[in-house]
Order: structure tokens, then C-alpha cells, then sequence
């Protein structure tokens, strides 16, 4: 049986609004690719992110215009070729991946030299809201011991303060997605001596890499929208501590595992994150997550339902995926 491609859009609502500097979303608009070939399937799930010009039917489009070349055999590394960086790539890079563990029997980290995946604590993700709102959501996720604040408008400092005054047994990560006011931030910083701010996700605009050179943290600084592939990682030194990597950012697992590795190399930190998607979306990043200083993968958490079968959470915990998962 030849081997064909099969491109599946899918919507998944989410359990609450979510709200970031960027804006809001109701729900998660996601790309499914399932690559069948030789009896084996191999699935993967990209999130395509306005942010970066995407919609599900643009990267639907990609996926087609490629169809042919996949079809007839292409594999990961033609792959780098036929796709740029983004969530196509992602999809079909990690749809790849599933299908050779499939057809060999091989688990993927053993194919791509990983350590065996372990239980990992995965950050739990508070979106803007009023101070007050923040805080009682940071109360009940009482059993996350590292949460990931998100921030951008003119009460920043009070949001911060209701959710470290909520939750002061709690790691912090503070996302500003860009929106962070400079004027403001000194006073936020100050404020991370006395919390326990461990990081501070990308505060200004990714189109403005002078503004961050203006300021001295006290903790690390971390490129998120300024980071996308290892190609981004000589400028991201000269003005981060840190970088966030994401599958859908980096085009796939293939792409994110030499991005790391290059970051060591650089003495950069590593976040493992993700845009919002179903387990299929997650698993692979679990895989990468075990080279991480920290976790965000708390995708799943956030959706009204998770896809069947799916990643195991206990509280903040994240177990590897089983086979049935992906890979």
C-alpha cells in the first residue's frame, strides 16, 4: 500500500477563556497529520498561531503543496528542505517520527538518543485577569508548585502581587508576551527580589531587542517570540539568559532537539513550552522537556476535554506518553 497523508483541522474549546497580551481565545484551532505507510500510522498535532501569520488554513495549505513529496517517501531531513519553520513543519516532522517508532518498534527517544523520559513538573499557566480573579485562580491550583503568570496592561504589578500574596509557597514564571510596560518594569523587578520569581518571559516586543539591553534583571530573562529555531540562538545571547522552545515555533522535534542542544552550548537556560493543543501536541515536547530547565506543558490542563487516549497528568505531574499516545 502506497503511503498517503491525511490532514484532519480540529477545533478544541477551552475550559476558560484564554486571556494573554496578545488577546483571547475560546478555543484551540489545531492541524492533525497521520502519515500511513507499510500498515504503520504515525500522528502529530501543530497548533497554527496568528501571532506568526498562521491560521489552520494556511497551514493546511502548506501541508498540501507538500503532499506529493511526503507521499513519495520524503523523509524528516527532506522534510527541513520542504517546510520553514512552524507549526506545518511541527506537524508533519513529528507525524514522521511517531511512524518510524511504529514501524520499528522503536520508542522515539531511543531513536533520537534521548535519556528515558521521566515524571516531570510541568508549570500551570494563570491568565490575565483582575488582581483579585488572578489570585483566587492561583489558590486553586494549589497543587502546582510552579506557576506561569501571565501579564501586559497597566496593573501588572498588582496582579503580581495578588497571585504572589495568594500562592507565596509558589515558583513563579512571569510571561509578559511582549506587552510589558517599560516604564513599569524597574518597579516589577525590584518587586522579584522579595517573591520567588525564577524568570521573566519575554517583557517587549520581539521587534524591539534594543529596549531589553536597557535593563539589569535580577533573574533570568527568557526569548520566547524572539526565539524561534537554533538559527535565532547568536543574536537571543546577547540579550537573554534563556529561551523558550516550542514545537510549533521550531517546525518539529527535530529542528527543537538541535535548538537545544546549541543553547547549551551557548550557556542559555532552556524553558519547553507550548501553545495551547490537545496531548497529541504535547507528547513529543515531553521527550525534549527532560533536557529542560523548566516545563510549561500544561496545554491539555487548560482545554474543556483532552483527546482519548491521552497524557497522564497527576496535579503537576506529567508522565511520558504511552505508546498509544505517540511515540
Amino acid at each position: 500500500m502506497p503511503r498517503t497523508v491525511t490532514i484532519t483541522p480540529r477545533s478544541w474549546p477551552m475550559a476558560q477563556v484564554f486571556r494573554i497580551a496578545h488577546g483571547a481565545r475560546t478555543e484551540a484551532r489545531v492541524i492533525e497529520v497521520a502519515i500511513q505507510d507499510q500498515g504503520a500510522v504515525g500522528r502529530a498535532e501543530c497548533v497554527p498561531y496568528a501571532r506568526y501569520g498562521e491560521s489552520q488554513e494556511s497551514v493546511a495549505a502548506q501541508i498540501e503543496a507538500v503532499r506529493g513529496a511526503l507521499e513519495a517517501g520524503a523523509d524528516r531531513e527532506a522534510v527541513q528542505a520542504l517546510l520553514p519553520a512552524g507549526a506545518a513543519r511541527n506537524a508533519v516532522d513529528c507525524a514522521l517520527w511517531d511512524l518510524e517508532a511504529k514501524q520499528t518498534g522503536t520508542p522515539v527517544w531511543q531513536l533520537a538518543g534521548l535519556p528515558e523520559p521521566r515524571p516531570l513538573v510541568t508549570a500551570y499557566t494563570i491568565v490575565i485577569d483582575e488582581p483579585a480573579v488572578m489570585a483566587a485562580a492561583a489558590a486553586r491550583a494549589s497543587a502546582y508548585p510552579l506557576l506561569k503568570i501571565k501579564l501586559g496592561g497597566g496593573d501588572d504589578l498588582a496582579r503580581l502581587a495578588a497571585v504572589a500574596q495568594a500562592r507565596p509557597d509558589a515558583r513563579l514564571i512571569v510571561d509578559g508576551n511582549e506587552g510589558l510596560d517599560a516604564r513599569t518594569l524597574p518597579a516589577l523587578l525590584e518587586a522579584a527580589r522579595d517573591w520567588r520569581i525564577e524568570v521573566i518571559e519575554q517583557p517587549f516586543p520581539a521587534a524591539d531587542p534594543a529596549a531589553l539591553r536597557r535593563i539589569a534583571a535580577p533573574v533570568a530573562v527568557c526569548a520566547d517570540e524572539s526565539f524561534h529555531t537554533s538559527a535565532d540562538i547568536e543574536t537571543i545571547v546577547q540579550g537573554y539568559d534563556a529561551i523558550n522552545i516550542k514545537l510549533d515555533k521550531a517546525g518539529g522535534l527535530t529542528e527543537a532537539l538541535k535548538a537545544v542542544r546549541m543553547a547549551r552550548a551557548a550557556g542559555l537556560g532552556v524553558m519547553v513550552g507550548c501553545m495551547v493543543g490537545s496531548s497529541l501536541a504535547m507528547a513529543p515536547a515531553v521527550l525534549l522537556a527532560q533536557l529542560a530547565d523548566w516545563v510549561d506543558l500544561d496545554g491539555p490542563l487548560l482545554l474543556a476535554q483532552d483527546r482519548d487516549p491521552c497524557l497522564s497528568y497527576e496535579g503537576p505531574l506529567l508522565h511520558p506518553p504511552t505508546r498509544a499516545v505517540w511515540g
